[in-house]
């Protein structure tokens, strides 16, 4: 059985793509959940489908609602949520679905720099791991799919 991993968080780098290719070249049983990648089909899914608006909240607004279908979904389904915080942007999506997972009692690890501890501490008390980088995550999922 391959456990499901849903890869929440910032979308400026390549730390998806990076995790999920030396995963598949470990071998490791898992499979990746993600959030749209695409910035703008992100932000604007909204009123391509529903109709344009006049005031950015609104615009805003239907994206996130459709936007959370699938993300809301991917977590649920996934057995673990790693959630990664960028130093380019503040990630408070990213703190929302470490929240949620965290009120789901799903595991989940959060990756950030080590400045960021002091900012993250709730979100960082309730993970199972608190990691620095994407090589760290591929060690504790090489971890815990070991066979037994």
């Amino acid at each position: 059985m391959k456990l499901q991993i849903y890869l929440s968080g910032e979308i400026h780098s390549d730390w998806r793509e990076e995790l999920i290719n030396e995963a598949e070249r470990l071998l490791l049983p898992v499979e990746f959940l993600t959030p749209v990648l695409n910035h703008d089909a992100s932000d604007e899914v909204g009123i391509k489908i529903l109709g344009e608006e006049d005031n950015n909240f609104w615009k805003d607004h239907k994206a996130a609602k459709i936007n959370a279908i699938r993300i809301k979904n991917s977590i649920e389904k996934a057995d673990i949520v790693v959630v990664k915080f960028g130093d380019k942007y503040r990630q408070w999506n990213a703190a929302f679905d470490a929240g949620y997972a965290a009120a789901l009692g799903k595991s989940y690890i959060v990756v950030h720099p080590a400045e960021f501890t002091h900012a993250l501490k709730e979100v960082d008390a309730q993970a199972m791991a608190v990691a620095e980088d994407v090589s760290q995550v591929l060690k504790i999922l090489e971890y815990i799919t070991l066979p037994e």
